[in-house]
């Protein structure tokens, strides 16, 4: 019985590995040629200062995209020694047909010496493909000459929203106030799960649910559909959405099954369409629901305590295919969404430009809402707007038709969350807190939670 991985198929004498593998190969090769490059190759070529430039205004090493020239020049070799070679293998085997019985042997053997360099060179041009690849992946995407150079501490504000209230009493923070409420449950979600779990019962779950119905009813409004996302997926849509980098420690794997636990359905909706080229109308959104899990290493202090900072939650994420020209104008559509929706909670919040330096890799821009946090006097993100341009969609080998019956590009992906929920209950708890323990719900949310006021349990 054959063994390649993790689990045998009786059935089949195949590992599910191997079978995933084999599949994934013959898929790779069904790929136009195109679609090899997982970059702009040719925008590397024309201006290869400029990407060495983004590479170190994203803090990270220039010299990958001197590694990616020379993967490319190697790779154009190979292909001219190929084609080269099978064109006169070509020949060779026609003038063996022509040929008389004196000078046919010569020829065969000719033709068979040939032939042997051909395999050679496609040896070649294979592992000159996959050496491109490989350093093609190791570049961020293209930096918008817009944002903010520098790290964590040099995004850009770039507004504040509403007004930070002062309260007349000792402000509470969520864990104190979702305890008294019966709307959260770290103990027992400690005892069965570990650390940076919890149990939302009581209000706590009808807040989730209600949050979860204003979210996509408003994307809904706003011309996205409605998606129940998977959150496990395979190796290659982590990959091609860039989540397989510097962020990998952050990631969940399932070894068993060769499958990640996703940090955010935007890798699913992603990958939906990948190897598929868009026909119709674009912009294309879908409002994503799934389950989220990240390990948060080197979170620490305050973030470790409740709902801030936790190894599983449910989100809500807009997620939009459109033309590349129409992304800049689609990003901030995005950003508004989200700055509706947290007005709509009755949240005063801040918009920050986020430095290049604390971008993901697929991110060439990214906008972070703030919201205002009383018990920790300062404003902590709650939802992110992502460009990503056409970089996810070079990966995944998503296109679309700038023209009706022309040749497929490569589409413009974004990103952005609506509402992430458990640091949204958190916030919601603490901001509209009142006096006597109670919490008011904001208008918007009453009709999906049933009620005006929490009100603590005995």
């Amino acid at each position: 019985m054959a063994r390649c991985g993790h689990f045998t198929s009786r059935r089949r004498g195949r590992s599910r590995s191997c079978h995933f593998a084999l599949w994934w190969a013959a898929r790779r090769a069904r790929r136009p040629a195109s679609l090899a490059d997982v970059i702009d190759l040719r925008s590397v070529r024309d201006d290869p200062e400029r990407w060495r430039a983004s590479q170190r205004k994203r803090g990270e090493d220039p010299g990958v995209v001197d590694g990616v020239l020379a993967a490319d020049e190697r790779r154009r070799s190979a292909v001219t020694t190929a084609d080269d070679l099978r064109a006169k293998s070509n020949a060779a085997s026609k003038a063996i047909q022509g040929a008389g019985p004196d000078e046919r042997p010569a020829l065969i053997d000719a033709a068979k010496k040939l032939k042997d360099e051909v395999k050679t060179a496609e040896a070649e041009q294979a592992d000159a493909d996959a050496a491109l690849r490989a350093a093609a992946m190791r570049i961020g995407n293209l930096v918008e000459d817009e944002a903010p150079a520098g790290g964590e501490d040099d995004s850009v504000l770039v507004e504040t929203v509403g007004e930070v209230p002062s309260y007349d009493f000792e402000v509470k923070d969520h864990v104190e106030i979702g305890t008294r409420l019966g709307a959260i449950d770290l103990e027992r979600g400690a005892k069965v799960s570990g650390a940076r779990f919890y149990f939302l019962t009581g209000v706590g779950a009808q807040l989730e649910l209600g949050l979860v119905q204003l979210a996509m009813a408003t994307a809904d409004a706003n011309g996205f559909t409605p998606v129940i996302a998977p959150a496990l997926v395979r190796p290659e849509a982590m990959e091609g959405t860039g989540f397989l980098g510097a962020h990998a420690p952050e990631v969940y794997r399932i070894e068993a099954d060769d499958l990640y636990l996703v940090g955010t359905s935007e890798v699913a909706l992603a990958a939906m369409h990948s190897d598929e080229v868009l026909e119709g109308d674009l912009p294309r959104r879908y409002a994503g629901f799934s389950s989220c899990f990240r390990r948060e290493a080197g979170s620490y202090g305050q973030d470790t305590r409740g709902l801030v900072r936790v190894h599983w939650f449910d989100k809500v994420e807009m997620f939009s295919f459109c033309p590349p020209e129409a992304a800049g104008e689609e990003h901030r559509r995005l950003l508004e969404w989200e700055k509706q929706f947290l007005t709509m909670l009755e949240l005063p919040f801040q918009v920050l430009d986020i430095a290049a330096g604390d971008l993901g890799a697929s991110a060439a821009r990214k906008f972070d809402c703030e919201a205002w946090f009383p018990s920790q006097g300062r404003y902590r993100e709650l939802t992110s707007a992502s460009n990503c341009t056409t970089f996810q969609a070079r990966r995944l080998g998503i296109r679309y038709r700038p023209e009706p019956g022309g040749p497929p590009a490569p589409v413009a992906t974004l990103n952005g969350t609506l509402c992430a929920i458990a640091r949204t209950i958190a916030c919601l708890l603490e901001f509209h807190q009142q006096a006597d323990g109670s919490v008011r719900v904001p208008a918007a949310l009453v009709p999906h939670v049933g009620r005006e006021v929490l009100e603590p349990v005995a």
